[in-house]
């Protein structure tokens, strides 16, 4: 198992922030939109640097959306900022009528994604975003995984034409990616090569599987752990292939298990190479007030949880 480590926790909500402020100094056709979040979305430094090119719209998530749309057609790219359930749930329908229907070149910016939201509860909370969003015809879905890979996804994302989701979350946690890194849309990276089992994870999950994969390490088990930050395009190519060499499969994500990461991979397997596959996500289930700690223990989306969903789904395979 190859070693990870970290010598800081950050919240992937300020990689946004410098991401933001830093690809606005090398493109002068970016834009922001906040409803009412600033501080939360940390647009701070944006802001003070380029306020002629800042629209603070107030709570009125749906009239950002359609401004961001009007932006985009006088060729500027527009990224919107707010919480992930009111740049998802609240606002679909102008999203999808509005941005995705003509793909649009907006970029749709959320945080406090999941469960880790924490104490605000169910009502902030959101566990179906992905769903929503990956079925949206041209819309790019992105769940990046520490504070360094949120700040390259939202440099990257600038170059490209098109409407993107790009989902990122509250609470700090370890950084452990590359600093330097460039990020590609719609290409997994390989966190560990292994044979007996393939973990794929996403966002905050990412490092639970590290974790996991550590222990099972202990136990005689060879995890191969794969970051999918792209869950739209898909990198089936690299799915399959890992796949294939392990002969299963563990999914792991914060959202429901109903319309996120695992179905897009078992969608795949069902129609490529059909494989045991477990889910370690939320069971169709809003969440609800607690502290993301707590919240992640009792949805079952601890390093524990993977290491159970991996000797099952080997059991299974053998």
């Amino acid at each position: 198992m190859k070693k990870y480590t970290y010598t800081e926790k950050k919240d992937t909500r300020s990689g946004f922030g410098e991401g933001l402020h830093e690809v606005a100094k090398k493109n002068e056709k970016v834009v922001a939109l906040c409803a009412d979040l600033v501080g939360s979305l940390k647009m701070d430094a944006f802001i003070k640097e380029f306020p002629e090119r800042f629209v603070q719209v107030g709570i009125a998530e749906a009239n950002m959306i359609g401004i961001a749309a009007g932006l985009s057609i006088a060729d500027k790219i527009p990224y919107t900022g707010t919480f992930a359930n009111f740049s998802t749930g609240r606002v679909y329908d102008q999203i999808r009528q509005s941005v995705a229907y003509s793909g649009k070149n907006v970029k749709i910016c959320a945080s406090h994604a999941g469960l880790t939201l924490g104490e605000d509860g169910a009502t902030h909370q959101i566990l179906e975003d992905i769903g929503l969003m990956k079925m949206l015809p041209h819309m790019v879905v992105i769940n990046p995984c520490d504070f360094n890979q949120t700040k390259a996804a939202t440099i990257a994302i600038a170059d490209y034409d098109g409407p993107v989701y790009l989902r990122f979350g509250r609470p700090a946690i370890p950084v452990f990616t590359d600093p330097n890194q460039k990020f590609e849309i719609g290409k997994a990276w390989m966190v560990n090569e292994g044979k007996d089992v393939t973990i794929i994870a996403t966002g905050h999950m990412v490092w639970k599987a590290i974790e996991a994969g550590e222990e099972l390490e202990k136990m005689g088990i060879d995890a191969e752990i794969i970051n999918i930050h792209t869950i739209k395009p898909l990198d089936e190519e690299g799915i399959l292939k890992s796949v294939k060499k392990t002969g299963c499969v563990v999914t792991c994500e914060e959202h429901n298990k109903f319309g996120g990461l695992g179905e897009s991979v078992a969608r795949l397997l069902t129609t490529e190479y059909p494989a045991p596959q477990e889910f370690v996500a939320v069971n169709d289930s809003f969440g609800e007030s607690g502290t993301p700690d707590q919240l992640m223990a009792k949805y079952g989306l601890e390093s524990s949880n993977i290491v159970d969903a991996v000797k099952k789904v080997i059991n299974r395979k053998n």
